[in-house]
């Protein structure tokens, strides 16, 4: 099935979102298309969030997540806002609910503009997030980068929140570190058999932080959501703050922040921040090609 589907070019804080329509379709968006996408300025992505129909009863859709390499992501919160944003626009309603391969998520437009999204509960079981080596503490693990006698980074918190997470806690400025060079080396850490999402977290106060992630299979990213989720469920889990923080997105543009709460009542992760559509356009899930809207027919290669 060739036929092109519609998709808009969104961003959560500056994480760049296609949301890509495929409802009605029995075929996916391709790891090629993705890439190929991907290539293109115009349609340089984070994530794509593609929506599918449903397949478990009681939910809107079931979204399918790629990364720009092609690969597969099992969450991501700042593209389930722009979801949400899309479908709020289509249908007047405001309430949802997802399923993705890391499970059901609840989400919710606000009169203000602004999204939350139930990400569930976090996962600290070594085995599960996954780590290749057994640790009873997951809040702090050996692991470092740099000299032995003085390390860059080290001891992070490691965590699921649907994607496996690492969370190294430093004393400065996170844009001051070089993310863009000890990011990929930790991403594909052997203690991560999957690999990992990778953030700096500066604490500033016991109700605020600031984070920037290297995105497992997306590289460096302007924001995102299931890293400032963990950032925060990490940083209550060591007492660096309570359990309910906002999170300033350093590396977006401009620098934006999140909110974040772990619920004590039933420990599911709460964000709530905005979402905004940039411009919408066509594609063809099997080869990447596509056309924006405002000029349709000039496809772009």
């Amino acid at each position: 099935m060739s036929a092109t589907v519609e998709f808009a070019r969104m961003n959560g804080l500056g994480n760049k979102i296609l949301v890509v329509d495929m409802r009605g379709r029995p075929d996916k968006v391709m790891p090629a298309a993705a890439v190929a996408l991907n290539a293109d300025p115009q349609t340089e992505f984070d994530q794509i969030m593609a929506i599918h129909d449903p397949k478990a009863d009681g939910t809107d859709a079931f979204i399918d997540i790629l990364n720009s390499d092609g690969s597969k992501a099992q969450a991501c919160g700042n593209g389930t806002r722009c979801v949400v944003q899309a479908l709020a626009a289509e249908t007047g309603r405001r309430a949802f609910t997802f399923q993705t391969v890391a499970g059901i998520l609840n989400a919710v437009e606000h009169e203000d503009g602004t999204i939350s999204v139930d990400m569930g509960r976090p996962v600290f079981d070594w085995n599960k997030i996954p780590l290749a080596e057994e640790f009873h503490d997951t809040s702090r693990i050996e692991l470092q980068i740099g000299p032995i006698d003085n390390p860059v980074l080290h001891s992070p918190s490691v965590m699921s929140m649907g994607n496996p997470h690492a969370i190294f806690w430093v004393d400065r400025d996170v844009m001051s570190y070089d993310l863009a060079r000890f990011g990929p080396l930790l991403e594909n850490h052997p203690m991560f058999p999957e690999r990992a999402n990778i953030t700096l977290a500066q604490v500033t106060s016991p109700t605020s932080m600031t984070t920037r992630t290297w995105e497992r299979g997306a590289g460096l990213t302007l924001a995102c959501g299931s890293a400032a989720c963990s950032a925060a469920v990490s940083a209550a889990r060591t007492g660096r703050t309570g359990r309910k923080v906002t999170i300033n997105v350093a590396s977006a543009k401009p620098p934006a922040v999140l909110s974040i709460e772990w619920r004590e009542r039933d420990d599911h992760v709460i964000m709530t921040g905005p979402a905004e559509w940039e411009w919408s356009g066509r594609l063809d899930p099997s080869t990447g090609l596509w056309s924006r809207d405002a000029d349709r027919g000039a496809e772009a290669q």
